[in-house]
């Protein structure tokens, strides 16, 4: 499965641009493998972002914003459960990934 991030690179939110950022650096900095899927450009896949993300991670008014990851087809979380994950150290559990072994020198 690969990781995808769904994203607005023309968004006018800096709160956005910023979390969207934090994610991609982080999985980066981290070589953990991704694709970022631009949902501004490619209307098929921001519909299918909109359909896959479950009811409850919703919000009451209007359409979920990006940043929303996934793995395969398989949600993952926003950019909240992402920093969530990130402070308790959980991310590669978060995105479904085995964990990293610690290599020694």
């Amino acid at each position: 499965m690969v990781i995808r991030v769904y994203i607005a690179s023309s968004s006018g939110s800096v709160a956005v641009k910023k979390r969207q950022q934090a994610i991609v650096g982080f999985l980066e900095a981290n070589r953990i493998s991704f694709e970022e899927v631009d949902i501004t450009m490619l209307e098929d896949q921001r519909l299918w972002m909109y359909r896959n993300i479950p009811e409850e991670k919703r919000p009451e008014k209007g359409n979920p914003l990006p940043p929303q990851i996934f793995n395969g087809d398989e949600y993952c979380g926003d950019y909240e459960d992402f920093f969530q994950s990130k402070e308790m150290n959980t991310v590669f559990s978060f995105l479904r990934l085995p964990p990293v072994k610690d290599s020694e020198s």
